[in-house]
């Protein structure tokens, strides 16, 4: 273990290595800018390949040809640029090309301010893009965490064949913690799973018992039609129901099959709390004082943290609200999240606290929701 004192951000770049991350390509916008500057520094010495692009549409188009080329591909933004990226990454669904974003949140909406912390991107990160499709989106709380959501961001982009984002906040992505890293070596490393079919006979989106169709490398003998259109099994443009119903199932299955692997979480003291606080991001650090605090003056409270913010973790809270009467979702915007907690919760109390001008929620603030019950 390498014991160092570092940023969120730069926890991020060296997790993209060790999950063997070769190429990056990005604009830079704060308050993501470190990721790139280190990631513009350390690639080069591993063989791999950084590209400033001239804007944030370019930097995930250039990720996802990368990828398509063989590498693990990643970028890194911010608010105006994750808004400029929504096509390509609804293109990345389409064509099911693994590729990991990083969106560090700030305040907004427009250029907002640019140093000031939010959480206001997390309906944006599940719907942002038009039509339908599945999307996993990973929250870090703290620096080392960033460090491992980002390999496991990577990991869940080749194994399922699918776009993932990183959805930080700038406090996580700016706050220094010190932190044990793992030696690349050590690091669970989820890599391609490609073909060994001759490329005669290779289906780039064939049906098979995983869901997920083993992805050729381009320049590596195969050559196959990628396209945004709905396609058949060769990746060529249809219109007929029976080629597009079943790749609509198929890209839903590969990831509803697998909710309880990709829906990550942690609970304390949930089952027999009669208050549960739900939390994520920077805001789950005061969220975990608060409980602390409450705790100490007797009061019966469980705290709920969300690792994985989509697909979202309904069997957990559906869980919480048959046992607690009251759930408390804190979260730095005028209530995202907390949309989903009182979707499932039913007739359950759901009380919102919420923050949207670049503050952090303190833990007096849920702590006050709390004894208000």
């Amino acid at each position: 273990m390498k014991v160092k004192l570092m940023q969120g951000n730069e926890a991020v770049a060296w997790g993209a290595l060790a999950a063997g991350c070769r190429f990056f390509a990005g604009y830079p916008i704060t308050p993501s800018t470190e990721i790139a500057e280190i990631l513009s520094r350390e690639l080069p010495k591993l063989g791999g390949k950084f590209i400033q692009m001239e804007d944030e549409i370019a930097s995930l188009a250039a990720c996802i040809g990368a990828s398509v080329g063989g590498l693990k591909s990643m970028t890194a933004t911010s608010g105006p640029g994750f808004s400029l990226m929504q096509e390509h990454i609804g293109y990345a669904a389409m064509t099911e090309i693994p590729c990991v974003l990083v969106n560090v949140q700030r305040l907004g909406p427009s250029t907002g301010q640019p140093t000031s912390v939010s959480q206001g991107d997390v309906m944006q990160a599940r719907w942002g893009t038009h039509g339908d499709h599945p999307i996993i989106a990973l929250s870090p709380i703290s620096v080392r965490q960033s460090f491992d959501l980002t390999v496991t961001a990577f990991n869940f982009s080749e194994l399922y064949r699918t776009p993932v984002i990183l959805l930080m906040d700038e406090v996580i992505g700016h706050m220094r913690e010190k932190v044990e890293l793992p030696e690349a070596a050590d690091v669970l490393r989820v890599e391609r799973n490609g073909t060994s079919v001759p490329p005669e006979w290779y289906k780039p989106y064939g049906d098979t018992g995983s869901d997920v169709p083993p992805l050729a490398n381009f320049g590596t003998g195969y050559r196959y039609h990628v396209t945004g259109l709905f396609h058949d099994q060769m990746g060529y443009p249809t219109q007929r129901l029976d080629e597009i119903d079943p790749w609509i199932e198929r890209v839903h299955r590969k990831i509803d099959r697998n909710i309880h692997d990709i829906t990550l979480f942690e609970e304390d003291g949930t089952q027999f709390a009669k208050t549960v606080v739900v939390s994520y991001g920077a805001t789950a650090r005061s969220a975990r004082h608060a409980v602390k605090l409450a705790r100490r003056r007797r009061s019966k409270v469980g705290l709920a943290t969300l690792f994985t913010i989509w697909p979202f973790a309904e069997e957990l809270v559906s869980r919480i609200a048959d046992t607690a009467s009251h759930i408390i979702v804190p979260e730095m915007n005028r209530g995202q999240l907390a949309l989903e907690v009182e979707r499932i919760a039913g007739r359950r109390k759901v009380t919102r606290v919420n923050q949207a001008n670049g503050e952090m929620i303190t833990p007096q603030m849920i702590l006050n929701a709390i004894e208000a019950n």
